[in-house]
C-alpha cells in the first residue's frame, strides 16, 4: 500500500508507477520509478564485432531510441570485441557504479570465461533485461546438391573426418560449441575456421571459401533472400513462428527444426542487457523501462520477424535465473567438448 497525501491524478501515477517497479523487479513497490535517468551520453559497449548479430541489434536500439526520442542522451555503440568479447566485459566490470554504460549480450557472457580463464563472469554485472533469444541455423550455399539437413550430414559422413570445412564466429564460442554437438550427434567430423563475426561467416560461405556455417537469421537473411544460401534446419525444439515469406517459397517456419530433418541438436542463444556492478536499482529500472518501450515499436517488431528471433523478455529474478542456469548448461557442453580453461 502507498501511504501519503497525493491529490486524484497524482496518487494514482504513484500508484501505478509502484505496481509496475514491483511487477518488473520483484521487489517491494517503490515510488521513485523514474527518480533517474542519464545525464549523459550512455556507451553501449558490443563485446563482438561488426555485422554480426549483436552488432545489427544494438544499432538497430540505437536508431530507435533516437527515432522515437526514447531518452533525452543519445547511446553510443562502441564494438569492443578483442579476446572474444573479453574487453568488452571487462570495461562494464571495471565501470563499477557507471549507469551511463551499458552492454549487449550473446553467448561470449559465459564461453569467453570458460574458455580463456579472463578474469570474468556474468556475475561481475548488473542483469537488466534478456531482450530475445537469438537461433541458430544449419546453412549452405544454394549452389550445391544438398537439399536436407540429412543430405549434407550424410554428404559429411561419407567424406570422411576433416574434409568438410564449418565457418563460425570466433574459436570455442557458440559457433564451434554447436559444431561439437552436430559432430557428438551424427557422428561426423568437421574442419572448423573461425572469423571475426557473423557478416564474415555470411560472406565465406558465399564464397565457397567454407561448406556450411551455423548462422543466425539475421546474419544470412540478406544471402538467403538473394538466393545465394540454402537454410537447411534451425537449432532449436519448435520450428520458428514466422510464416510470412522470406524468399519467394519459403518462410523461417518452411525451415525443419534439426530434430524434424535427424540432426538432434538444439541451442539458443541470449541477446540481453547488463550494466556495471554497484549501480542502483531506479538506475536498473530506467534501462527496463527503456527496452519496455523499444520492444513496443515497428521498428523492433519488423526486425524480430525478419531474424526470426524467440521474443521472449525478461528481467528481475527471473532473468537472473535464467543467466545462472544457461551458464551451468554452457559449463557443461564446453567440458564435454573439451574447451575449458585449464584451472
Amino acid at each position: 500500500m502507498v501511504h501519503g497525501h497525493f491529490s486524484g491524478n497524482s496518487r494514482m501515477i504513484a500508484i501505478l508507477a509502484a505496481a509496475a517497479l514491483g511487477w518488473a523487479m520483484g521487489s517491494t513497490p517503490s515510488v521513485n520509478a523514474a527518480a533517474w535517468e542519464p545525464t549523459k551520453p550512455v556507451e553501449f559497449v558490443i563485446p563482438a564485432g561488426t555485422g554480426g548479430g549483436a552488432d545489427q541489434m544494438a544499432r538497430l536500439i540505437q536508431g530507435i531510441v533516437a527515432k522515437h526520442g526514447l531518452m533525452k542522451q543519445s547511446l553510443i555503440p562502441v564494438n569492443r570485441s578483442g579476446g572474444a568479447g573479453a574487453e568488452g566485459f571487462l570495461s562494464v566490470k571495471a565501470a563499477k557504479g557507471d549507469a551511463h554504460k551499458i552492454v549487449i549480450t550473446l553467448s561470449n557472457l559465459f564461453t569467453t570465461p570458460l574458455a580463456t580463464g579472463v578474469p570474468f563472469s556474468y556475475r561481475d554485472m548488473t542483469p537488466v533485461a534478456m531482450l530475445a533469444l537469438d537461433q541458430f541455423v544449419l546453412w549452405v550455399n544454394a549452389d550445391t546438391p544438398y537439399k536436407t539437413a540429412k543430405d549434407y550430414i550424410e554428404a559429411v559422413s561419407k567424406a570422411g573426418p576433416n574434409k568438410f570445412k564449418m565457418g563460425g564466429t570466433g574459436s570455442r564460442q557458440e559457433d564451434q560449441i554447436l559444431t561439437v554437438s552436430l559432430e557428438k550427434a551424427t557422428g561426423t567430423k568437421f574442419t572448423y575456421l573461425p572469423f571475426k563475426g557473423g557478416g564474415d561467416v555470411a560472406v565465406q560461405l558465399v564464397g565457397k571459401h567454407v561448406d556450411s556455417t551455423v548462422n543466425n537469421p539475421i546474419e544470412a537473411v540478406a544471402q538467403w533472400r538473394a538466393g545465394t544460401l540454402r537454410p537447411l534446419c534451425v537449432f532449436d525444439d519448435t520450428r520458428m513462428p514466422y510464416k510470412q515469406r522470406v524468399t519467394a517459397t519459403m518462410s523461417w517456419h518452411d525451415i525443419p527444426t534439426c530434430a524434424e530433418a535427424g540432426v538432434p541438436t538444439d541451442y539458443v542463444m541470449l541477446r540481453g542487457i547488463f550494466m556495471p556492478p554497484g549501480v542502483t536499482q531506479d538506475q536498473v529500472n530506467f534501462y527496463v523501462e527503456l527496452f519496455r518501450k523499444v520492444r513496443e515499436t515497428p521498428e523492433w517488431k519488423r526486425f524480430m520477424e525478419d531474424g526470426a528471433f524467440n521474443q521472449t523478455f525478461m528481467s528481475g529474478k527471473e532473468y537472473a535465473a535464467w543467466v545462472e542456469k544457461a551458464e551451468r548448461q554452457h559449463r557443461e557442453l564446453m567440458k564435454e567438448a573439451g574447451f575449458l580453461a585449464k584451472p
